[in-house]
């Protein structure tokens, strides 16, 4: 008897994004035994190919919910260390069209930079929140965005602006714990959230535009004169 491999390559929506495994492709394995010689083509039943499907449905971290409406969310979520966080959110930048509203607490991850820039450089226009600390007199990821033209705002109305949000083309949202860092991918234990939904998103959108409202511009490193001079002390 001879034993032979059958690969199930699923083409449903909902389990398009990652397998269980990173960089494996995304497929099902099972066994089949036959008496027959290695045929060129072999014939699934029905229940063995549901099994598979179900088993790669069960690797991915794609989903779908629905409201009381009946309206359908499609989202992906991702943890960290090494779990795929900056990859997702540099696919997602590498699919926007015409807009990126960012929100920031700490932004050092140079992939995640490098996207948004080639994101502007296509024409989609973004608009980056970020916190004061990012506000700094060395070089950091706002200076790298300011120098490529891209409008940097700096939120100091708070102890901290916390958020880490990316809304891309009014429709999806990238939200989480994840800071958009090498640490937090490499290092921390983050969750990622990416969510495919129009009303969220407009939500999203419109705290961005409640925060970006009494944000200052980011003008670029103090100038060698402002950096020499003394800091005040508080009394």
């Amino acid at each position: 008897m001879e034993e032979m491999i059958v690969v199930v390559a699923p083409t449903l929506n909902a389990m398009t994004t990652k397998p269980c495994a990173k960089s494996a492709p995304v497929t099902g394995i099972f066994h089949v035994q036959t008496d027959k010689p290695h045929p060129q083509h072999v014939k699934v039943t029905s229940m063995r190919v549901f099994i598979a499907v179900l088993l790669l449905a069960l690797c991915s971290p794609t989903g779908w919910s629905a409201d009381a409406a009946g309206r359908s969310t499609r989202w992906s979520l991702y943890f960290s260390p090494k779990g795929g966080c900056t990859e997702a959110v540099v696919e997602a930048l590498g699919r926007s069209k015409s807009t990126v509203l960012v929100q920031a607490y700490s932004f050092t991850s140079a992939p995640i930079a490098k996207a948004l820039v080639e994101a502007y450089r296509r024409g989609v226009k973004i608009e980056v929140v970020l916190d004061k600390s990012q506000r700094t007199e060395k070089y950091s990821s706002a200076t790298f965005l300011y120098n490529y033209g891209i409008p940097c705002f700096i939120d100091d109305k708070h102890a901290i602006a916390h958020n880490k949000v990316m809304v891309i083309d009014g429709q999806t949202v990238i939200t989480g714990s994840f800071n958009f860092t090498k640490a937090a991918e490499e290092s921390n234990a983050e969750n990622l959230l990416v969510i495919q939904d129009t009303d969220m998103a407009a939500r999203y959108a419109q705290n961005w535009q409640a925060h970006r409202q009494h944000s200052e511009p980011y003008t670029g490193l103090p100038s060698r004169t402002e950096q020499a001079k003394p800091k005040s002390r508080k009394r």
